[in-house]
């Protein structure tokens, strides 16, 4: 079986565009994969975080990556500081890559932008996505558009070591999906759906309450006119709504349409909330479970030891590469 890897964040509630973009499409790879899906908490630390608000969250994605469908029997679900071997690859790697490339990174553009000092793990943390993928010797990295250039990265630090020390490091592939990979948010459909933004009202927090739902996705903004048409280019707004309305009542766009011609925004945004409002309740039942049942450490545990048991073989073979003394 191909191998696939990824990870999220634990920074931020996860929303409902990393659910569609990203946590779907793990829940349908795992059937045919083999698939390493990971709490990133080392990547996290690049921005200073709350210690308490660390741990909570970095549980919680793992129960939201079991809640939403991921079964720990089929992928390996971990939390990447559990495996030492992602931080020894990741340094490295980080004396492979050129400062050069991690200049031009507009994700360290972005979010050190207006910065009067900014920590050098965020200027350097490709090389660590880059050993958290070569680790693994994984064949596709299920990415969103604004993830392309660290996988770009990341072919070409696995080129520049086989070609240095010799053949080890499958050179990965993106595996982007062709819709709905990238959800947009509510109150400007130019940027992308955002645990991070500061306006609560721009996003659908997989958590968030019923009500809280229906409420947010009755203000988003929408496009001038009140025809319900998929045009992302002229009417932006309205075609990010019809995409999540097409994930979550597994609808077509064009049935979207036939189905609110002449309508206008009223009936299609409030049957929009309650598509969403039956897609995340039973997911957020799952998630109450699992944390109160205390079998997320265990998942997490075993987890862990399998993706170690491959990790730790990756960093042995490229450390003796290298030239280190092997014990």
């Amino acid at each position: 079986m191909k191998k696939v890897l990824s990870g999220i964040q634990p920074s931020g509630q996860l929303t409902l565009g990393n659910y569609i973009g990203a946590m779907q499409n793990f829940v349908k790879l795992q059937h045919d994969h083999r698939c390493f899906f990971m709490v990133v908490d080392l990547h996290a630390i690049t921005v200073p975080q709350e210690p308490a608000a660390l741990h909570e969250q970095s549980e919680a994605v793992a129960a939201l990556f079991i809640a939403a469908g991921i079964d720990p029997a089929k992928a390996s679900v971990f939390l990447q500081s559990h495996v030492p071997a992602h931080a020894e690859l990741g340094w490295l790697m980080t004396t492979l890559v050129y400062m050069g490339e991690l200049e031009r990174m507009t994700q360290f553009k972005d979010k050190s932008s207006g910065k009067e000092s900014v920590g050098a793990g965020l200027f350097t943390y490709p090389a660590l996505m880059a050993a958290d993928i070569l680790l693994y010797q994984a064949d596709l990295v299920p990415v969103g558009d604004d993830q392309k250039q660290h996988l770009e990265i990341t072919r070409d630090l696995a080129h520049r070591f086989n070609q240095r020390y010799g053949d080890l490091f499958v050179v990965p592939e993106p595996y982007i999906p062709q819709v709905g990979a990238r959800i947009m948010s509510l109150d400007d459909a130019s940027k992308k759906m955002s645990k991070s933004n500061p306006n609560p009202a721009s996003f659908i927090a997989l958590l968030d309450e019923p009500d809280v739902i229906r409420k947010k996705i009755s203000r988003a903004v929408t496009d001038s006119g009140r025809e319900v048409r998929f045009d992302p280019a002229n009417k932006p707004e309205v075609s990010n709504l019809m995409t999540i309305y097409a994930h979550c009542a597994g609808l077509s766009l064009a049935e979207i349409e036939a189905k609110y011609e002449g309508q206008g925004y009223g009936p299609f945004k409030k049957e929009l909330a309650e598509a969403v409002v039956s897609t995340l309740e039973p997911l957020q039942q799952r998630y109450r479970d699992i944390r109160s049942s205390g079998e997320l450490r265990s998942i997490l545990r075993q987890g862990a030891e399998q993706a170690a048991e491959i990790a730790n073989e990756t960093v042995r073979e490229a450390k003796k590469k290298m030239g280190f003394v092997m014990p």
